[in-house]
């Protein structure tokens, strides 16, 4: 490498791919190129939504591509058509294969772990475009690195007032209200906020309210419906609030065993509306915020390792790939870590790279690395 400025890691892969380029996701964008054996990480170039951030973007690439023993077949990138860095990629003049956002999720573990051959994958994080232009965010999936099968996914809550959902977590537990029969208490709950009045219309129509399977937006309907900062500064803030909440609760995790089912009419549902609904009354039931927190995140760790070992008996596979922002939150990660070995499952975690999306280049690159040979 002539100049390894831009590079923030090299990591080893199990044996020689053809060289792919990943451009990485719109948040907490990276490239990946594969040379070989080895997978070169580029330095994070920020999140894609301003113009010092793509100019960023575009010097990387330009240097990676520069500084490589051996030039690009193609390049790798996400599904969603407007993100700058597909733009970018289409625009090339290359060959270009697109990944699926949760796809690359997993196949980033696969290949930091030197595995070709298939496995589970459990991504929880905020969004990905599906495969029909739904919003994912909570997906069972098989993967075996050049493809995947989504087995399941989190039963779907209304994104009401569209991406102003994900920093207004009130919206969310609106959601959830709607979702449990329960739209008539919305206005009443969140009176106090513009719009409120409206929301149920909206979703009883589907305007501006969007379904979403997303993990992010299901910890946002928990703070929603527990009063913890239903008006975040930025997407993520209340989540964290929450786990701090529940990490001032001595003692383990509180469980409730009947807080969750899995519908398995189409696929793998996992449908927590039975723990949001005691979330929705935590109050009368004498529960403290930090009791309700603990409850969430031991319920939901529960009802994930329970989805995922009937996935495991499904299929035969016993590896699971735990990828997604949402496993940034200690507590979680740690309760399915724990419960899934219990379970005689092998859960597997990045090993150099962050289980958000700082690793969804690694697999862009990794997935269309295995489709060209």
């Amino acid at each position: 490498m002539s100049d390894d400025s831009f590079i923030q890691c090299v990591i080893p892969l199990a044996r020689r791919l053809p060289p792919v380029l990943g451009v990485g996701a719109f948040l907490k964008n990276a490239l990946c190129l594969i040379q070989g054996d080895e997978a070169w990480i580029s330095r994070e170039n920020g999140s894609l939504d301003s113009a010092d951030a793509i100019l960023r973007f575009e010097e990387t690439a330009q240097a990676m591509i520069a500084m490589a023993r051996e030039k690009p077949v193609a390049f790798a990138h996400d599904l969603h058509p407007d993100f700058p860095c597909t733009r970018w990629a289409l625009a090339s003049g290359f060959k270009t294969i697109s990944v699926q956002h949760h796809h690359a999720h997993a196949a980033a573990v696969m290949a930091e772990h030197g595995i070709t051959h298939p496995l589970l994958a459990l991504t929880l994080d905020g969004f990905g475009l599906g495969e029909k232009n739904e919003a994912w965010g909570g997906e069972l999936l098989q993967v075996k690195g050049d493809g995947f099968m989504r087995l399941g996914h989190l039963f779907p809550l209304h994104q009401a007032g569209g991406d102003s959902a994900a920093r207004q977590p009130w919206r969310m537990g609106a959601a959830a209200l709607w979702a449990m029969g329960r739209g008539g208490e919305i206005a009443l709950r969140y009176g106090a906020f513009a719009g409120a009045a409206q929301l149920a219309l909206m979703m009883d129509h589907g305007l501006n309210a969007p379904l979403t399977s997303s993990a992010g937006r299901l910890f946002d309907a928990a703070c929603g419906l527990l009063d913890v900062m239903p008006i975040a500064s930025f997407e993520g803030e209340a989540p964290m609030m929450l786990e701090t909440l529940a990490a001032q609760r001595q003692g383990a995790a509180l469980v409730d065993p009947d807080g969750w089912r899995i519908e398995k009419s189409k696929g793998l549902i996992l449908d927590v509306r039975p723990l949001l609904a005691r979330l929705a009354d935590s109050k009368h039931a004498a529960l403290t915020t930090e009791e309700a927190a603990s409850l969430f995140h031991g319920t939901l760790a529960a009802a994930l390792v329970d989805w995922t070992r009937q996935a495991a008996a499904q299929t035969g596979l016993r590896e699971v790939a735990l990828c997604g922002g949402c496993f940034l939150n200690q507590i979680l990660r740690d309760l399915v870590v724990r419960e899934l070995t219990e379970a005689g499952l092998t859960p597997l975690l990045p090993k150099q790279l962050p289980v958000g999306d700082t690793a969804i280049a690694l697999g862009q690159a990794y997935a269309a690395a295995l489709q060209e040979g």
